[in-house]
């Protein structure tokens, strides 16, 4: 660290990431946190979310509509040398309804995600966003990774308003390890051309990555206070038995939560995920998340004879519920933190 951090209060710290004069040394600072500065830090994300969002938890309800993925990301259980997995995709009738039947329970918004499948090609995607959009008054995010401009351009005609491209590290040197045959320059010029067409742009981190250090977390924090996402979603790194991962060691809880509330701090309007990946690892993760900054929960709406299958790590909660017993339950715990349900779909602002 600089000399002139080493002098700051950790409230100093804060307050220099909150108001846009941090530096690298700062946000690793404020990621080291424990005891009574972690607790602040903490705080200051809730507050800064009640601020800025106000107590509103926004619900994305999320369709995995296809586990066939031609990647070969070394953290990822869906990844195409995973001989194991057994495979499905859903047709495109059978995803306009779920995104229907999601509807009806009260969902503002619904999630398209997928392993990168080029059986969904730019046509079938773009019948799916129209044949929902014409049924339901909901905002439509996909997740699909990396694909030509033309089919985002396509899509975002055809009514999809967002779209989410994790980055999950800028670290060159760890992104070239983690994501074969795969160019981080390309990832972003993907995030790019996505901001380019005018759709609101999601991105995220894996936390706990063998070899990630909190520096790298730090950069990566800096990358989106000056990208600045619409949304941003971090997740624990799960170890997946069947990826070259399998013996790693699990992702932290703690310092997940440390960067939902320093990136509060940096976006005070960003729509921040409490990932399921959390409430997986803590069986209060999600709701530990709501209460450091975050303001969105993605609840699963799949049809459950896919949910086992969709095994992007194990041992995933929530696979053996239904779409109605997912929306109650998390509408519970939600008002167990003091929070309620949003009704709006939670655009970005301006948007």
């Amino acid at each position: 660290m600089t000399i002139t951090t080493l002098h700051l209060t950790f409230t100093e710290t804060l307050d220099r990431i909150a108001t846009g004069r941090y530096g690298v040394d700062d946000l690793v600072r404020a990621l080291a946190a424990d005891g009574d500065d972690e607790r602040e830090l903490f705080d200051l994300g809730d507050a800064a979310r009640r601020e800025s969002m106000g107590e509103a938890v926004h619900l994305r309800a999320l369709i995995e509509f296809s586990n066939y993925c031609s990647r070969f990301c070394e953290y990822c259980g869906l990844r195409s040398p995973n001989v194991q997995l057994e495979r499905y995709r859903m047709e495109p009738a059978e995803i306009i309804e779920t995104a229907v039947h999601a509807a009806s329970l009260g969902y503002r918004t619904v999630v398209l995600q997928s392993g990168e499948d080029a059986w969904y090609d730019r046509a079938k995607i773009a019948q799916v966003v129209r044949g929902i959009k014409a049924r339901c008054d909901i905002a439509l995010t996909l997740c699909v990774g990396e694909r030509p401009t033309a089919d985002y351009a396509a899509w975002r005609e055809a009514g999809a308003d967002r779209y989410l491209l994790r980055i999950e590290t800028t670290n060159r040197a760890l992104y070239r390890r983690l994501h074969p045959h795969m160019s981080f320059d390309n990832r972003l010029a993907c995030l790019r051309a996505l901001r380019d067409l005018g759709y609101q742009v999601g991105s995220g981190v894996l936390v706990g990555l063998p070899g990630q250090t909190l520096q790298m977390l730090a950069e990566d924090l800096r990358f989106m206070g000056e990208f600045r996402p619409d949304m941003v979603g971090y997740g624990p790194l799960i170890p997946h038995d069947q990826t070259p991962l399998a013996s790693s060691p699990k992702g932290s809880v703690d310092v997940t939560l440390r960067m939902m509330a320093i990136t509060r701090l940096l976006l005070p309007q960003a729509y921040i995920v409490s990932t399921t990946a959390l409430g997986t690892l803590d069986p209060l993760g999600r709701e530990k998340g709501l209460q450091v900054g975050g303001n969105v929960v993605m609840p699963n709406v799949t049809p459950q004879r896919y949910r086992a299958f969709y095994e992007i790590y194990p041992d995933k909660i929530c696979i053996d519920e239904s779409a109605e017993k997912c929306r109650g339950c998390i509408e519970l715990r939600v008002r167990s933190i003091g929070r309620h349900i949003a009704t709006d779909p939670g655009h970005a602002p301006g948007c």
